[in-house]
């Protein structure tokens, strides 16, 4: 399949066009109406509504807003979406940043809406940035330590760590127990599932990446942060944390000599965004590309395959394993 390009200069017809997709079914749940008898509770992207079905179970009626094949930068809400949204019970929304949506979709919502509206990412220890300024100005090229953050000051790709996750799971089974306390013993043994298969995760992170004798990586866009942070790497990126900045051609070519001196193997890219850059950069330093996965969303085959947050991680785990060796 082709995959979406980010392109921020897009024209008013054209976000009409993009809507009437949307309706006409691309993979959004968000039409789907509220089921009387469960939890229903509106999930802004895919890891938030992987893990809310997952402790939900059989007591939670789960719609996820964002499409199939669309990543959350690119993405706002319809006004179908803030019909919905009022009738739940929970909203769910990673924050840090990343839905800046948010403030003006809760005021929207109806004004006898019950819902309550968590941040999932709360008590993750976010990544700031010291001098994004100085980084932008002098295109400097980027890093956990020094981030460009384009305007954000937060890293928000808090999910792409098993140690973040471990956080935002907990924090989405507290909050169908507060709103659903008679089911608290079904959300706490299915949450416990969970967080073992996460702690399982992040062992075998920790384990394998530990072993590796190279630290380095090169992504295209700057969401591995959290990971890198949490088992000992660092990541240059191509792009800062907002996806739309185009590096200049000196920053590419520092790039290139930063892969060639650090003796860097492979260039990541991601699948539901363009992958020219990294492909340029690969092509300046005679190095491979590979694709190493934020978890923004599945793309259409991946939900045919039935993919999920585990299998993607895992993936992402042996392709650093191959570029780290």
């Amino acid at each position: 399949m082709k995959l979406k390009k980010r392109n921020y200069g897009i024209t008013p017809f054209i976000v009409i066009l993009i809507f009437i997709m949307m309706l006409t079914g691309c993979g959004s749940t968000s039409n789907g109406g509220m089921e009387e008898g469960k939890v229903n509770v509106v999930t802004t992207f895919y890891p938030i509504y992987e893990f809310a079905q997952l402790i939900g179970g059989e007591n939670a009626h789960v719609i996820n807003l964002l499409p199939v094949g669309v990543e959350p930068h690119d993405w706002t809400p319809r006004s179908q979406e803030i019909v919905n949204t009022s009738k739940a019970q929970l909203f769910m929304y990673n924050g840090a940043g990343l839905e800046g949506w948010v403030p003006g979709f809760l005021k929207a919502l109806d004004k006898d809406s019950k819902v309550k509206a968590v941040e999932v990412s709360k008590g993750v220890k976010l990544i700031e940035s010291e001098n994004s300024d100085d980084a932008h100005d002098h295109g400097e090229v980027t890093s956990t330590e020094n981030i460009n953050a384009d305007q954000h000051h937060v890293d928000p790709h808090t999910w792409v760590s098993p140690k973040s996750a471990l956080v935002m799971a907990e924090n989405i089974k507290n909050s169908f127990i507060e709103v659903d306390p008679s089911h608290q013993s079904q959300y706490e043994q299915r949450y416990q599932v969970l967080n073992d298969k996460l702690l399982a995760l992040d062992q075998k992170f920790e384990s394998e990446l530990a072993k590796m004798p190279n630290k380095e990586i090169v992504v295209s866009h700057q969401a591995f942060g959290y990971l890198t942070r949490d088992y000992g790497l660092t990541q240059h990126s191509i792009m800062g944390l907002s996806p739309d900045a185009e590096p200049r051609a000196q920053d590419l070519i520092k790039l290139a000599k930063l892969v060639k001196e650090e003796k860097i193997k492979y260039i990541f890219f991601e699948e539901l965004v363009s992958d020219r850059l990294a492909k340029t950069l690969a092509g300046e330093a005679d190095v491979e590309t590979m694709v190493l996965n934020p978890l923004e969303g599945l793309t259409q085959e991946q939900e045919k395959n039935k993919e999920d947050y585990f299998t993607l991680m895992n993936r992402n785990l042996q392709n650093l394993i191959i570029a780290l060796k």
